[in-house]
């Protein structure tokens, strides 16, 4: 599954442009699957026959958009002016390599000369409307010959094992859900299983929403990446999860209070099987649960996340061992909803 992840996280996929993501998982999936199709918002619906219909509908979802820039602005002198497409942190951006469009236009974040920096400056972190990216162009008109306003750009990053079994790659969030989401469609599935891999949940789980409405299930296994937070430095209070200790089980986060017997279902199935798990101790951030829950009567939602470092960066950090252990527990899972349902 490493493999898989690797290459997953080397596409560009920032939202609303899933097309490159989305057209590798079809090829990977559609071999195996019994239908697929794409809904108006880019979704990619997956459906895989298993041993048994069961009177419970499982959808499993995991998003394939990553954050980036889009380009609002062309200056005279053939720069870039962008805006942030989802969460970012604007201490990780400068100086990063980027690629601009469907051209894969290379280029670079940059900011004024250092030389320049007032000493009040120095103290704050500069305005995205501060930095530019820099394609090499001499001027607005070479720079329109490359690229357009409303172009959307990528990190450009490559996936590298280092350390102790981690990874470092660029939307590790969450290209593990979908890699998780394809081994299980390659495989044969004790029950019927819908999977959704979804669109544009970095700029508030908006693809998420119209597929589950349109799915309708009754339960609903989110698999995500989630921050870490596990650094030198950062109080015990704050620290969400660690790298290589297991999948993150969450009780509550920013935009959902999980299901509380799916919740012990996964600590229980986690126990019993010698898979290490732990808590999202900090509630923050969110996850298409938060929307998949609110669909129309609502949805019993539960989630296995991957704790990830440098959550949003070109050099995301996470635990290969935790990949492996993802992909047992969700497996153990729909076991486990197969065989409840048929009682």
């Amino acid at each position: 599954m490493l493999s898989l992840i690797k290459e997953l996280c080397c596409l560009d996929g920032v939202s609303s442009a899933e097309d490159a993501v989305r057209e590798f998982i079809r090829a990977k999936a559609e071999p195996y699957a019994d239908w697929t199709r794409t809904d108006v918002m880019g979704n990619l619906i997956v459906f895989k026959k298993g041993e048994r219909a069961t009177g419970d509908k499982l959808m499993l979802t995991a998003h394939m958009d990553e954050v980036g820039f889009i380009i609002n602005d062309i200056t005279d002198d053939g720069y870039l002016k962008f805006a942030a497409v989802g969460g970012l942190d604007r201490r990780v951006v400068i100086g990063k390599k980027v690629r601009i469009g469907d051209k894969k236009v290379p280029g670079v974040v940059g900011l004024k000369a250092y030389h320049l920096v007032t000493a009040e400056e120095e103290k704050t972190v500069p305005k995205l409307d501060d930095m530019y990216i820099d394609i090499g162009a001499k001027d607005r008109e070479a720079a329109e010959a490359l690229v357009a306003l409303g172009d959307l750009a990528a990190f450009e990053s490559d996936a590298v094992e280092f350390g102790d079994g981690m990874l470092k790659a660029k939307a590790i969030d969450d290209r593990v859900g979908c890699a998780v989401m394809l081994r299980l469609i390659q495989q044969d599935l004790p029950m019927d299983c819908l999977f959704v891999f979804s669109a544009q949940e970095e700029v508030g789980t908006r693809g998420a929403f119209g597929a589950a409405f349109s799915v309708t299930p009754e339960i609903a296994l989110v698999l995500e990446g989630t921050t870490a937070a596990d650094l030198p430095g950062t109080a015990a209070h704050k620290r969400v999860a660690a790298p290589g200790k297991g999948p993150v089980l969450s009780f509550m986060d920013g935009g959902t209070a999980y299901d509380r017997e799916l919740f012990e279902l996964l600590r229980r199935l986690a126990q019993e099987n010698g898979i290490p798990w732990q808590t999202k101790d900090y509630i923050s951030g969110g996850n298409d649960a938060s929307a998949i829950q609110r669909t129309k009567a609502g949805v019993r939602v539960a989630a296995v996340s991957a704790p990830v470092r440098y959550l949003h960066t070109p050099s995301s950090v996470a635990s290969v061992r935790d990949f492996g252990h993802m992909y047992t527990l969700t497996r153990k899972f729909i076991e486990a909803i197969a065989a409840s349902s048929n009682q």
